[in-house]
C-alpha cells in the first residue's frame, strides 16, 4: 500500500481544491481594497465576458490620510448605484473594485497595475493625493487606460499624458485663491508659510501663493518646513513667531494642520492660518479643537449651497453613509458621473474611445461646480472660501476662474 499512498494523496489533494474554488462566492466587486483581485480571466488573460463595467478605485482607505479614501470610495459608490438603478450603462451594470494604496505612492502604482494587468478595469478613479496620483498616472497613460482624479489640483498629474484627467481645479488657481483673498479681503501684508516638503501638493500651493502674494504687493517672512508624519512642528513655529506674521499659510492635510494649530496657539501665536482644501475632514475639529477658529481654507465645494441638486446629494449621502459628505465626497461623485457620462457617450469601451468622450467633456453640472475641461484636461470652475468657526466651516465667499 505504501507505494500507492502518494498517488491517493495527490488525488485526493486536487479534488479538495476543486471543490473549494467552487464553493467560493463570486467577487462583489467593490471589496478588494488592496487585496488580490478576483475578476473572473480567460486562459489568455483578456475579462471573462461579463453583463458588468469595471471601474477602477485607488484610494487611501488606511494611513494618514483615510477619512479622504473613506469619503472618495462612498462619492462614487453613491453615482454607480444611482446609474445602475437607472439600467446601467450600455445594457450593463457598474461594478468598482477598490484598492487601498495606504497613502504611499509605491502602494497606489501597484494598485493600478493590478487593476490594468489582472482586473481589465476600463477606468480608473482615485486618488486625493498628488503623490499618489502621479505614481498612478505613470501607469494608466503607459497602458492607454482613462484616469480621472476627483482631487489631485498638482498641475503635474494631468501633464502625466493624454489619459489623464481631473475634476477639480489646479494648485495655481487654488494658491491665487487664497493669496488674493488674503489681501483683498483680509488687506493682510504679511504672511508666513509652513509647508510639507515631501508633499507635492503642499509644496506647489507654496510655490503659487508666494509668487502670487508677493506680486499682490504682500511680504513672506519666513518659510519652514516639515515632513508627512512629524509631530512637533514648536521649533518652525518659534522661528515664525519672531518675524510677527499677521497669518500663517499652512498648505497641508488636515492630519498635520490639527496638530500645528494646537502647537501654535500651546506658543501663543493667535494670527489665523490660511489653508487649501486638504483641511477639509471632519477629524481636523477633533485635532486642532478650537485652535482653528478664525482661520480660512480654499476649498471645492461647501454644504451652505442651497441649489437643489446640491442638498439633494447631502441627503441621499447621509441616508446612505451617515454623516454629512465633505468635497473629496463631492468631488469622486463628481468624477464617477462624469465618467459614466464619457462610458454612455463613447462608441465603445475601448481606452481611446473612453478617453476622447471624457475630454470632451463642457458645463457638466456637478456638485461642486459646473466641469469643464480645457485642452490640459483640467477642470474650469470656481472656488469657495471657507471660515473655521466652532468646530464647524461657514461659507465665505466665491472666486471665480
Amino acid at each position: 500500500m505504501r507505494r500507492f499512498a502518494p498517488m491517493l494523496l495527490a488525488a485526493f489533494t486536487l479534488f479538495a481544491a476543486a471543490c473549494e474554488k467552487k464553493s467560493q462566492p463570486a467577487p462583489s466587486g467593490d471589496k478588494a481594497q488592496g487585496g488580490q483581485a478576483a475578476q473572473p480571466a480567460t486562459a489568455g488573460g483578456a475579462p471573462a465576458e461579463t453583463n458588468t463595467l469595471l471601474l477602477g478605485v485607488v484610494t487611501s482607505l488606511s494611513g494618514t490620510q483615510a477619512t479622504f479614501g473613506s469619503s472618495t470610495r462612498n462619492g462614487i459608490d453613491l453615482a454607480l448605484k444611482e446609474a445602475n438603478a437607472a439600467g446601467g450603462v450600455k445594457g450593463k451594470k457598474l461594478e468598482m473594485r477598490v484598492y487601498d494604496n495606504q497613502g504611499k505612492p509605491e502602494e497606489a502604482a501597484q494598485a493600478t497595475t493590478r487593476l490594468i494587468t489582472q482586473d481589465k478595469a476600463l477606468l480608473i478613479l482615485g486618488d486625493v493625493a498628488s503623490s499618489n496620483s502621479l505614481a498612478m498616472a505613470d501607469k494608466a497613460q503607459a497602458a492607454g487606460v482613462p484616469m480621472i482624479t476627483h482631487s489631485s489640483t498638482n498641475p503635474s498629474v494631468t501633464e502625466k499624458g493624454d489619459y489623464i484627467f481631473r475634476v477639480c481645479f489646479i494648485d495655481p488657481f487654488q494658491g491665487f485663491v487664497m493669496a488674493k483673498f488674503a489681501r483683498e479681503n483680509l488687506k493682510i501684508g504679511q504672511v508666513a508659510i509652513l509647508q510639507d516638503n515631501k508633499s507635492a501638493y503642499s509644496i506647489g500651493l507654496t510655490e503659487v501663493f508666494t509668487r502670487a502674494f508677493t506680486e499682490m504687493g504682500g511680504k513672506i517672512p519666513a518659510t519652514e518646513s516639515y515632513s508627512q508624519g512629524d509631530t512637533d512642528f514648536r521649533a518652525q513655529l518659534t522661528t515664525i513667531k519672531k518675524t510677527k506674521p499677521q497669518a500663517i499659510y499652512v498648505p497641508g492635510y488636515y492630519n498635520d494642520v490639527g496638530l500645528i494649530a494646537r502647537q501654535a496657539r500651546e506658543l501663543g501665536l493667535t494670527t489665523p492660518m490660511l489653508g487649501g482644501d486638504g483641511w477639509d475632514s471632519e477629524k481636523l475639529f477633533e485635532l486642532a479643537g478650537d485652535a482653528l477658529d478664525g482661520s480660512y481654507f480654499s476649498n471645492h465645494y461647501s454644504p451652505g449651497n442651497s441649489d437643489p441638486k446640491v442638498q439633494k446629494f447631502i441627503a441621499d449621502y447621509k441616508a446612505a453613509y451617515g454623516g454629512e459628505p465633505d468635497a473629496f465626497a463631492a468631488l469622486s461623485y463628481d468624477a464617477a458621473k462624469v465618467a459614466i457620462a464619457a462610458l454612455e457617450k463613447a462608441k465603445d469601451v475601448s481606452g481611446p474611445s473612453i478617453r476622447d468622450a471624457i475630454a470632451q467633456t463642457k458645463d457638466f453640472p456637478g456638485v461642486a461646480g459646473t466641469i469643464t475641461l480645457d485642452e490640459k484636461r483640467n477642470a474650469v470652475k470656481s472656488a469657495a472660501i471657507l471660515k473655521v468657526a466652532k468646530g464647524k466651516t461657514e461659507f465665505v465667499t466665491t472666486v471665480n476662474p
